[in-house]
């Protein structure tokens, strides 16, 4: 199976999720103090996020669709091969 290369929206997408964490985590033991408008930053992020897993499982939909398509059209030819040999005596 070919691995794909890494994009950089995918590396975008880990470094908000990783900021989203540092920044939970300093706000849980008060090293962060921000304003109430700074605060949903971090929803602004997690909002990101959601919209790049669900490219992420669009394109997985995407290649499983075509995997579908490709095992119905193999194992059509093989039945008409089947098919061909049996009329043929071939069996």
């Amino acid at each position: 199976m070919n691995k794909k290369a890494t994009s950089i929206w995918d590396i975008l997408a880990w470094v908000v999720l990783g900021l989203i964490l540092l920044w939970l985590i300093l706000k849980t033991f008060g090293v962060i103090n921000t304003p109430a408008w700074l605060e949903y930053a971090p929803l602004y992020g997690a909002i990101y996020l959601v919209g790049w897993q669900m490219h992420k499982l669009e394109t997985v939909f995407i290649d499983v669709k075509e995997l579908k398509k490709f095992r119905r059209d193999t194992i059509s030819q093989i039945n008409n091969i089947k098919t061909n040999c049996i009329k043929n005596h071939e069996i």
